[in-house]
């Protein structure tokens, strides 16, 4: 496993807010930074409700600067591996596992870049799971998180992911053969003013914690 002792959140959450995010972050890409409060609250609420993360192999689709990843490696998980379709954000999730300052080995934590459109369950061999952040969508891509979620039903049997509370009833009437679908939580996601478009400081979002699962 990444960590014999799973951390604490307290310490969790500290950690996470000392790794880099994205320095020009893609607005076609919707890149942005799960914030390190969200990334601990929904992997301690995985942790407890699944059982562990602790000795599960975790797949995180669109890990961007790798947080979520190494969230999970820091609760134990027995391998993690990141994909994302910018070279720029696999790079910063490398820096950040082998910057020096994480308790893990570099070996339990793998990214590397790739379309989710296009990969297949031999690219990142067995998984348990998917703990996953997608692209909510937006006007131009609407629903582009769908394609994020099949993806993850086609590599294993069970899918956590955070979407827009506005997109509930969608993902409610969406039925997926032989799966069902769970509203775990719903989080206040707050978006720091990431794009020259934004014209507030900051804006507070609802998003909820989906949680799918074969039968």
């Amino acid at each position: 496993a990444c960590e014999t002792k799973k951390m604490k959140p307290k310490k969790l959450v500290s950690f996470l807010q000392s790794l880099d995010t994205f320095t020009s972050p893609v607005l076609s890409l919707e890149q942005y930074a799960t914030p390190p409060s969200i990334a601990t609250d929904m992997l301690w609420l995985i942790d407890t409700y699944y059982g562990r993360i602790a000795d599960k192999k975790v797949l995180d689709l669109g890990c961007g600067c790798g947080i979520l990843s190494i969230g999970c490696a820091l609760l134990g998980a027995k391998r993690v591996v990141g994909v994302d379709i910018d070279q720029n954000a696999i790079d910063i999730a490398l820096s950040n596992v082998i910057k020096g300052h994480l308790p893990l080995s570099t070996s339990c934590v793998n990214f590397f870049q790739a379309d989710v459109a296009t990969l297949k369950a031999g690219d990142v061999h067995e998984v348990d799971m998917v703990i996953m952040n997608p692209p909510f969508g937006t006007k131009q891509r609407e629903h582009a998180d769908l394609m994020f979620v099949e993806k993850a039903l086609e590599l294993t049997s069970d899918v956590f992911s955070l979407h827009k509370t506005s997109t509930r009833k969608f993902w409610q009437q969406k039925v997926f053969s032989g799966v069902t679908l769970e509203v775990l939580d719903e989080i206040v996601f707050n978006l720091d003013q990431t794009f020259a478009m934004h014209k507030k400081g900051s804006e507070n979002i609802n998003v909820d914690l989906l949680h799918w699962k074969k039968k």
